[in-house]
């Protein structure tokens, strides 16, 4: 009998991985339908599917974990395939065995794989009867405290103890003593239970300097199972990922087939099908244990694709529409090496406490065969506290690590995001730390490397403080300047010019609550900005997000991004929130203005109208002119001129009222 193929696909998730998987649906001709909560309604994926539908409230158990409202939309919309992306209910067995009720197809493993795999516990002894090497430890029903001490005792320390139904790092404590244990045991339990409704515990040897090791494998319905290589996953905060990479570093040839052919024999001893990865622990001596199976597609699966060059989530559909693995083991080859590194809304300087609010800006690396940004945000989107706080997965490709770790670098240096604390300058400096470059990781890593990678000096540098300044005055230049004129001239502002005085403005801008003051001074070149009692030749040229910059001869370009009256500057990965608080740069109200005046003293070398002229706002009146610079000045609104008072060669004073109009007399 031949299996119905999927041609409608409902997501069953949210954010990047959602789209992710509607994008590669759609090219292979399925439609999509996607869910959404109150907090999603107007989110990238909901507006990328062919349709969409309401499933609940914003917290994720009134919406996305709610298995029995997307199994009633997915037969309301017609969809006959379900793919859970991950988290949410993607290693939910019972929902795995609804879907298969319902006869919708499940992109994803068997029931009985995902109830397997669900236990660390279980996990663990499936493993070791299936001659899958495994770190010595404790993994019983019996969860008595004396015999768990006895059994930790007799592991010696340090050692791990684990919550079986855990992730994320949750339900885990490192004990470096007998004496310690215990404390150790009970919190473990109680976060354990809070967390996940189950005490049980396991509990493993502890390695000293050991790396995380995954593999990602991938198996048919008819009995097919390759590997497509490995991931180092090492580089870790508060047991979560911050940085993977494809292929992991330092492995020879022989232990990345090793770790393969053990991994696709655990992927059999539980009858696997789909796109799963086993998880192992490398040690220094080049021996490994597994760790555990997530069955579902990972977080990191594109530095994965950046070295095969094949798309996962196709893979994954094919073998849910019953067909054969579309390559064998021989086929598969690795092709240069591949980083990823996971963009959050989080503040690396504060424990990495997650941040929320509105990206008021998000600008991208330009993406190519080389960078890609897997990403369900765009500008003016908001992070919730319902979700995690990821923002975006950047991912590079190139020839060798060295070339691509450089790429990191590169793309990092482009991320732009302004509204809130992201963790982008801290990954640039991970991927420009020594020991990271030199690929000497493991799983404690952040706690060796923690205090290099923070970035605890927030201040304001000399040149931060001139291009902000540099940006505020060409933004009023812009204001007061009409097409084709000079944007330097003092006859363009509101300062108080002075005819034979020294044309400035006093600008205030605040940073992490600290006042800068900095004087800006007219100079034909441009303009000196006196800051910090330093003189700073400036000019300037302001394009969309981007400002050309010349400090005294040194010329760099820095991308902005303007929201009312804040600015953010973004160079070399790092970002400065700027508040601009400068009352001498408010422009004149002209609909205020009864009468046309002069801004400054000087010479009237041009009349273009006469009295009962009717004239147009922005029409050109009059031409004045100082220090041999002109300036034009326009009509502020539809109106009658009634009396020009100055002609031509007359010299006026600041103030002097130079039109009269016939409607504001």
């Amino acid at each position: 009998m031949t299996q119905t193929s999927i041609h409608k696909l409902l997501i069953a998730n949210r954010g990047e991985i959602a789209c992710r998987i509607i994008r590669t649906a759609q090219r292979m001709g399925i439609e999509c339908v996607a869910v959404y909560s109150d907090a999603d309604k107007n989110a990238q994926h909901v507006k990328l599917a062919d349709e969409a539908w309401y499933i609940g409230e914003s917290p994720a158990k009134d919406s996305y974990l709610k298995a029995d409202t997307i199994l009633e939309i997915a037969k309301k919309s017609g969809a006959n395939g379900i793919h859970p992306g991950y988290g949410f209910l993607s290693e939910n067995a019972e929902f795995a065995q609804k879907c298969s009720d319902n006869n919708v197809i499940f992109v994803g493993p068997p029931v009985g794989a995902i109830e397997a795999m669900g236990s660390k516990s279980e996990a663990k002894s499936i493993m070791q009867n299936a001659g899958v090497p495994l770190v010595q430890g404790y993994h019983g029903d019996d969860q008595s405290e004396s015999l768990l001490q006895q059994e930790a005792d007799k592991i010696g320390y340090p050692l791990l103890i684990k919550a079986t139904a855990g992730g994320g790092g949750k339900g885990m404590r490192v004990v470096e003593s007998s004496s310690d244990f215990i404390d150790a045991l009970n919190s473990c339990k109680r976060e354990a239970i809070s967390s996940f409704g189950d005490d049980q515990v396991l509990i493993e040897k502890y390695l000293t300097k050991p790396r995380h090791v995954e593999i990602q494998v991938f198996a048919d319905n008819q009995g097919n199972a390759v590997h497509l290589f490995e991931r180092d996953c090492s580089v870790q905060r508060r047991h979560q990922k911050v940085i993977e990479e494809a292929p992991a570093p330092g492995l020879t040839s022989e232990t990345r087939e090793a770790m393969g052919q053990v991994a696709i024999k655990a992927a059999q001893a539980i009858g696997y099908s789909g796109a799963g990865t086993v998880e192992f622990l490398y040690d220094e001596d080049g021996s490994f244990y597994f760790m555990e199976m997530n069955t579902r597609l990972q977080v990191e699966h594109p530095v994965t694709e950046m070295i095969t060059g094949l798309d996962l989530v196709e893979w994954q559909i094919t073998v849910a529409n019953g067909l054969d693995l579309p390559l064998l083991q021989d086929q598969l080859s690795i092709n240069g090496h591949a980083f990823e590194a996971r963009i959050y809304a989080e503040d690396p300087n504060n424990d990495f406490l997650p941040a929320t609010g509105n990206i008021s800006y998000m600008g991208l690396p330009v993406t190519n065969a080389n960078v890609r940004v897997d990403s369900g945000i765009v500008s003016g989107d908001t992070v919730s506290v319902y979700y995690d706080p990821m923002i975006a997965k950047l991912i590079v490709w190139d020839k060798d690590r060295n070339s691509a770790l450089a790429r990191l670098r590169g793309a990092l240096s482009d991320f732009h995001v302004a509204g809130l604390t992201t963790n982008i300058e801290f990954l640039h400096q991970l991927a420009s730390n020594d020991a990271f470059i030199k690929a000497d990781l493991d799983t404690h890593f952040l706690d060796k490397h923690g205090e290099e990678l923070t970035t605890a000096d927030q201040s304001l540098s000399n040149d931060i403080l001139a291009v902000a300044s540099l940006f505020v005055m060409l933004r009023q230049s812009e204001a007061h300047t009409a097409d084709g004129e000079d944007p330097y001239s003092p006859w363009n502002t509101t300062s108080g010019w002075r005819l034979n005085e020294d044309n400035h403005h006093a600008i205030e801008l605040i940073h992490n609550n600290q006042h800068h003051m900095i004087t800006a001074h007219f100079r034909d070149t441009g303009f000196l900005l006196e800051v910090n009692g330093k003189e700073i030749l400036a000019r300037g040229e302001l394009r969309d997000n981007q400002l050309q910059v010349d400090l005294d001869g040194h010329k760099s370009t820095v991308k902005l991004a303007v929201s009312g009256n804040n600015l953010v500057l973004f160079k070399n990965a790092q970002s400065w929130q700027i508040e601009i608080k400068d009352n001498s740069l408010i422009s004149l109200d002209q609909d205020n203005q009864a009468n046309l005046t002069a801004p400054m003293p000087g010479t009237v070398i041009d009349v273009l109208v006469a009295p009962g002229d009717a004239v147009e706002e922005g029409q050109p009146l009059i031409v004045m002119e100082a220090m041999k610079m002109e300036h034009t000045i326009k009509a502020h609104k539809d109106t009658t001129v009634d009396e020009v008072l100055y002609q031509v060669g007359d010299l006026v004073d600041e103030g002097a009222e130079l039109i009269a109009f016939a409607d504001e007399e």
